[in-house]
């Protein structure tokens, strides 16, 4: 069985007073949540930034006081560990990375949560917006 490692994070923003959060509508179908493969050599949060600039051009804050793993199998006799953090943005430029990304936008969190399709990245934001929340001292 092969192991493969990604690293992400739940990007968010508030907008009076509401957090948002990036959502990427791939090109393959699916929306999503920044993240990708490590590169040989990256720490966690080197690929995290890394990651997160090639596909929305942002530059991140990383909090990685929060964490989440999710673990699938993409394909047959390979297991994927994909570990999730919060990032707030420096820069506001979105541009996709259209070899991967057709279209992005901030969201809401019920909009973001009915928006991903897969329900591994709806129980990663579902615990990133718990922890936005406290964070922030919000209900």
């Amino acid at each position: 069985m092969k192991k493969e490692y990604s690293y992400g994070a739940v990007v968010y923003q508030f907008k009076d007073g509401i957090p948002l959060y990036l959502i990427e509508h791939m090109a393959m179908g699916h929306t999503s949540l920044p993240k990708g493969h490590i590169e040989e050599g990256e720490t966690p949060l080197q690929c995290t930034l890394r990651e997160i600039k090639e596909e929305t051009n942002l530059d991140v804050d990383v909090d990685m006081s929060f964490s989440h793993l999710i673990s699938y199998s993409p394909k047959p006799n390979v297991i994927k560990d994909v570990t999730f953090y919060l990032a707030t943005p420096k820069t506001f430029d979105l541009k996709p990375q259209l070899e991967e990304v057709s279209s992005m936008e901030w969201m809401p969190f019920d909009e973001a949560l009915e928006a991903l399709t897969h329900e591994t990245d709806k129980g990663t934001l579902t615990a990133a917006h718990q922890a936005v929340l406290s964070k922030h001292g919000l209900k």
